[in-house]
């Protein structure tokens, strides 16, 4: 079989397996990348490409795409899953996956996190902007912003928040995100007077009722590319790095640093198993939605 045709199996059946967009995406583009090296390099049927190509890929994406640890760790995950796939459909013999004993690459243990004069930094960037301009754009990158640091959520939860979501009495919302689970999570009085005044400000905005509750100025659904140009442009023009990752990161550690026990900080940064949040800390835990009030990253900064 061709790769090009197995690849396009794999990506059809994802698509109808209801895998986000944001996954799809990201075997889209890495198997794009393999497909074009393996061409390149004359190899086009399933069954040539072995391991020594698959680690000649990986070296290439490494010297030639200056790609770090984490990212060839990626695109290793990506190849994996696909070539299982293709075994698990009897595409190819279990014999024949080339990345059976192919292993990952070890990490640097150290994680970038914003600091508090970065965060001040992107907080008046937003603020110098929207009383230029009067932007929604602004205002609403702002409450993104805001919002990824008060919850540690991922991109694809915060595209998928939409105003139903969010329990303003309980002060609770609800994430659609990671492997379409469902997730219930407090959130602080200082975040629900944030997202209130926003919700009176997109209501206006749209002479109506929004939907999202971060969305285009059409009040429809944001895309990942959507999200993605904007810590572009915020990178471009503050002269740091920053993505949705770091800002989720930056919640982690700062929860941890303020008080809050590691079960606490599973149940809300929805890691699968405790080990994932212990490599931020090994403590202990308490109550969930108190600890989260009294600890939140949130409460210390001026907003």
């Amino acid at each position: 079989m061709l790769l090009k045709f197995g690849i396009d199996e794999f990506l059809s059946q994802k698509e109808f397996d209801n895998s986000s967009n944001f996954t799809v995406e990201n075997y889209r583009v890495i198997l794009g990348l393999f497909k074009e090296y393996c061409t390149e390099n004359q190899i086009v049927e399933l069954n040539s490409i072995t391991p020594g190509m698959i680690k000649s890929f990986l070296r290439h994406s490494k010297t030639h795409l200056n790609n770090q640890p984490s990212t060839l760790n990626n695109k290793l995950r990506v190849l994996k899953t696909f070539f299982n796939w293709l075994a698990n459909e009897e595409l190819i013999l279990n014999d024949e996956i080339p990345t059976r004993k192919l292993k990952f690459i070890k990490e640097d243990s150290q994680m970038e996190i914003l600091t508090d004069d970065q965060i001040k930094q992107v907080l008046n960037y937003y603020k110098r902007f929207n009383y230029r301009f009067n932007s929604f754009t602004a205002y609403r990158n702002r409450e993104i912003f805001i919002f990824l640091l008060s919850t540690g959520c991922r991109r694809g939860e915060l595209k998928n928040l939409k105003w139903q979501d969010v329990d303003f009495n309980s002060q609770v919302i609800s994430l659609y995100g990671k492997k379409r689970q469902v997730a219930s999570i407090p959130i602080t009085i200082k975040l629900k007077k944030e997202l209130a005044e926003y919700y009176l400000f997109l209501k206006d905005y749209f002479k109506g009722d929004p939907v999202y509750v971060f969305s285009t100025g059409f009040n429809t659904q944001l895309s990942d590319e959507a999200i993605s140009t904007m810590f572009k442009k915020l990178k471009k023009d503050i002269g740091f790095k920053i993505s949705p990752v770091m800002v989720r990161r930056t919640f982690c550690h700062r929860s941890l640093r303020n008080g809050m026990d590691v079960l606490t900080l599973q149940k809300i940064m929805r890691h699968e198993t405790l080990q994932m949040t212990q490599r931020y800390a090994n403590i202990w835990g308490t109550a969930l939605a108190s600890e989260n009030d009294k600890h939140n990253p949130l409460n210390k900064i001026d907003i």
